[in-house]
């Protein structure tokens, strides 16, 4: 074949796109619901799903027969970016007493924020909260359930604090918890949304503002249980305590001066 044909058909051949893969319906789905993320994180959930299909080139018809509506595609990404990303390993490793309180909260706090640190999810719950979608009412509630009030549980019962079953958790010690649990979320909207120095790493972070809790934390919940216990000895209803009944005794170092007039 002569070489001028030769390089004739080459150049055919190069200009012929290459055949597109068809995607299952759960691959096309999935593409669909990782383009809503990245989008609602940008422009927030006033974009609709007309500048979504522009977006990634196809019909918006497209996309409601995979979402049926708008609602139900937000739902999915709620789904995608905080429920799916919880690891259930979670709930066993914070009531886990075989291993020390510290290093267990500086192990699901590395977790947490190894997984929540990043801009689409930050950024979404942050977008929900001023459009008003119930993404933060579901996931607030959530976190509360089912790891902040064990959270509080482990650290009465790693400082001897009553049960849960003698005082269930207050909202003053949720309200106290939220503070440290707050500065753990706004270290990483410094980081991914507003850009600005963060001063440590987020390893270094955590160690420290868990060190806080652990130092400031029970005394506080010290302080809430003494009102609570105070309330139910003047309705005649005392919790029992370290093998005490009657007055409730909550679990405190003595001074040394104490210590000295008792014989120590």
């Amino acid at each position: 074949m002569p070489r001028a044909k030769t390089d004739s058909v080459r150049k055919t051949k190069a200009a012929e796109p290459p055949k597109r893969r068809r995607l299952t319906h759960d691959a096309r789905k999935d593409m669909i619901l990782q383009e809503a993320i990245k989008f609602f994180s940008e422009v927030g959930f006033d974009g609709g799903t007309r500048d979504l299909a522009l977006r990634m080139g196809v019909k918006q018809p497209l996309l409601y027969r995979f979402f049926p509506s708008k609602e139900d595609l937000v739902k999915n990404v709620y789904d995608a970016v905080y429920i799916g990303r919880l690891r259930h390993n979670w709930g066993r490793l914070i009531v886990d007493r075989s291993l020390p309180l510290r290093e267990r909260l500086i192990e699901f706090y590395d977790e947490y924020a190894e997984i929540m640190f990043q801009p689409e999810w930050i950024r979404i719950f942050l977008f929900s909260g001023l459009k008003g979608v119930d993404i933060n009412r579901q996931y607030v509630p959530f976190m509360e359930e089912n790891v902040l009030k064990r959270i509080c549980e482990e650290i009465r019962h790693d400082n001897r604090l009553p049960s849960i079953e003698e005082v269930p958790i207050t909202n003053q010690e949720l309200a106290a918890f939220w503070v440290f649990h707050g500065g753990v979320f706004y270290y990483g909207v410094r980081r991914e949304v507003y850009g600005v120095e963060v001063h440590t790493d987020v390893r270094e972070f955590i160690q420290l503002a868990v060190d806080g809790l652990l130092a400031g934390y029970p005394a506080v919940a010290r302080k809430v249980l003494e009102s609570q216990i105070g309330t139910k000895n003047a309705r005649g209803k005392s919790p029992r305590v370290d093998g005490d009944i009657g007055a409730v005794k909550v679990a405190a170092p003595r001074r040394r001066t104490e210590r000295k007039k008792a014989g120590a």
